[in-house]
């Protein structure tokens, strides 16, 4: 009877025009959210734990969360692959719940920090470097340029390689970089009060005492948790930390950056409106900074602080410059001449051992190679 009757439940459907829903999977695993505060306590901490919530429903993993620190113990921190610090602040554990989640740890549980996580349990050094460095001070909140220093990580695949956001900036008692894999930095020259200077990790990773650490320190605006940014960015993390999905290896010295990347720049003259020189700052192999058809010519990009330079890469368009001098500046007037180049014959120019100090880096253009002006696909600047 009841073969038939599901017989008649299929033939119904089907003259619906409906298909039958297979169940969900059962997750895979399940990722605890922690919140507790003892000190300051954030408003954006619901959001976060739904955010987090979505994001389980969204990748097959089932989400808990809580305030109650008695839930650190080895038979409850079992059932779970990752915790998931959210915004935690001042001593919220004890000693035998701090064990427990050490033992945790070190049998390959996995952790994620969320913003004020590196506000947290200053006393207890375990925990100090599982998150990787405290917190020191932070800036009213502002819009500034998180840069990329690891693509290839799925927290970070897919985010723009200067990725601009508001959001309230730690800086941090240490720099972390040497005992983490770095993530993403804080170019300090985009917005006031970062004090770590021109190397500023804010999100991190890395193996630690048998398990996995991912830190961020983005999170503590309400509107972060609605962003696809950082909803990507705290899903690799939660990912890493519970599937070890992404390589953390340490990686001691800092990549070089751009320091030119999307900063002002300005020019003599352009070939037309199509040819701006922020063409030449933009990170694009197709955009390019053209000039009038005449001699002398310069571009000229503002670094946004004073910077040691020690690296200009010039990539040429066909129109290209023979004779040319790359100077430096403090205030955009008095110009240094780093390096004079003759006979340059176009491509790509990437003029190495270079030493500088100053805000402003221009190339100065004294003889065309071709009839018509100067004209630049990248025009990038490295040092510290």
């Amino acid at each position: 009877m009841f073969r038939k009757l599901a017989l008649g439940l299929a033939v119904v459907t089907a003259g619906l025009g409906l298909t039958a829903v297979p169940a969900h999977a059962a997750p895979a695993y399940t990722v605890l959210v922690f919140s507790k505060t003892a000190g300051f306590r954030h408003d954006s901490i619901p959001t976060g734990i739904q955010a987090v919530r979505d994001l389980g429903a969204a990748n097959n993993f089932a989400v808990e969360a809580t305030e109650d620190a008695t839930q650190f113990n080895a038979a409850n921190l079992a059932r779970f692959k990752a915790v998931v610090w959210m915004s935690t602040t001042g001593d919220v554990l004890d000693a035998t719940q701090q064990a427990a989640f050490e033992n945790y740890i070190r049998a390959g549980g996995g952790y994620v920090g969320v913003h004020a996580a590196a506000d947290t349990e200053y006393d207890w050094a375990w925990y100090g470097g599982l998150v990787g460095a405290y917190f020191l001070s932070h800036p009213a909140i502002q819009t500034a340029t998180v840069r990329v220093a690891d693509p290839s990580h799925p927290a970070t695949a897919g985010l723009p390689a200067a990725w601009s956001r508001t959001d309230e900036w730690y800086n941090y008692r240490t720099n972390p970089r040497g005992s983490v894999h770095v993530l993403t930095t804080l170019d300090e020259s985009t917005y006031s009060g970062g004090s770590m200077g021109a190397d500023h990790p804010n999100t991190w990773c890395r193996a630690y005492d048998g398990g996995r650490s991912f830190y961020t320190g983005m999170g503590h605006t309400q509107a972060s948790y609605s962003e696809a940014g950082f909803r990507n960015l705290l899903l690799g993390g939660i990912r890493y930390a519970a599937e070890g999905n992404g390589d953390c290896s340490v990686v001691s010295q800092p990549p070089q950056t751009d320091l030119a990347l999307n900063h002002p720049a300005t020019a003599s003259s352009v070939e037309n409106a199509s040819y701006p020189a922020s063409n030449a700052v933009d990170a694009s192999t197709t955009t390019r900074w053209s000039s009038a058809f005449s001699d002398p010519q310069w571009i000229r990009v503002d670094l946004g602080a004073t910077h040691t330079v020690n690296r200009v890469r010039l990539v040429w368009e066909a129109a290209y410059g023979s004779a040319y001098q790359i100077q430096i500046s403090n205030d955009g007037t008095t110009w240094t001449t780093l390096r004079s180049v003759t006979g340059g014959n176009g491509g790509e120019d990437d003029n190495t051992g270079l030493s500088g100090s100053g805000r402003y880096v221009r190339i100065y253009g004294t003889t065309r190679a071709t009839p018509w002006g100067y004209s630049l696909f990248t025009f990038q600047v490295y040092g510290t």
